[in-house]
């Protein structure tokens, strides 16, 4: 097992954005623990649900044990609120800690402006291709993990060798040594795949989709840095 903690590889610019990421998750999930309705009713309410996309029809669902209908919001803002809307404590942790660690050496990379339209389009990515593959779920898809693995496809383009001071599990081996990014994102990205049908109440798909879509937008915006010219 491998966690993640701290990269070597500085950054020119303090990342505000991905702090507000950051921030805005947190006090949304502290929100629902404190919400009267608890956790699910958020995830309900707020979760994108594939089959509303597809058949562009409503889901209905009653409130607990009440015969009260749940209103939730119009399909394609789910599309968006639904990346700061998460399940628990630990979904929301690591989620953080993969912005955390590699969130800011991509806002240096594109500015923040910019990494803020990547960040978006990568979860909105990584939604297509849940929906692509379960287009007819009513099972509501919530997390900020499929922008996080857009964050982590450009990481592995634009810094595979940055050193990654991880926790290393194996048996009764545990140390803290440095791994290039390149392992640690490629052998999450393995991960991903194997688990595909492997079911758990986990988007796999989204996953492995915001991590391609994160790689693509990357490659594009390199490009057109290297292709510019002067028009006149």
């Amino acid at each position: 097992m491998f966690i993640p903690l701290k990269d070597e590889n500085p950054t020119s610019r303090f990342p505000y954005i991905t702090i507000l990421f950051i921030a805005l998750n947190v006090l949304v999930f502290l929100f629902q623990v404190l919400s009267p309705q608890g956790l699910q009713y958020y995830a309900y309410k707020m979760g994108a649900i594939p089959y509303e996309i597809t058949h562009l029809k409503s889901v209905t669902f009653l409130i607990y044990e009440s015969q009260e209908t749940l209103s939730r919001l119009s399909p394609p803002l789910t599309l968006l609120a639904s990346m700061f809307i998460h399940g628990s404590f630990f979904h929301l942790f690591f989620n953080m800690l993969y912005l955390w660690i590699f969130g800011n050496n991509i806002e240096d990379y594109f500015g923040p402006f910019r990494f803020i339209l990547f960040y978006l389009l990568s979860g909105l990515g990584a939604s297509l291709a849940h929906i692509i593959f379960h287009p007819s779920s009513r099972i509501p898809m919530i997390g900020a993990s499929g922008a996080i693995a857009g964050v982590l496809g450009a990481y592995l383009i634009l810094y595979p060798r940055a050193r990654v001071l991880t926790l290393v599990f194996l048996f009764f081996f545990i140390r803290i040594i440095p791994i290039p990014a390149f392992f640690i994102l490629g052998f999450w990205f393995i991960i991903q795949v194997l688990n595909i049908g492997a079911g758990g109440g986990v988007a796999w798909f989204a996953h492995i989709g915001g991590f391609l879509v994160g790689i693509a937008l990357i490659k594009v915006y390199r490009r057109r840095k290297r292709v510019r010219v002067w028009i006149h």
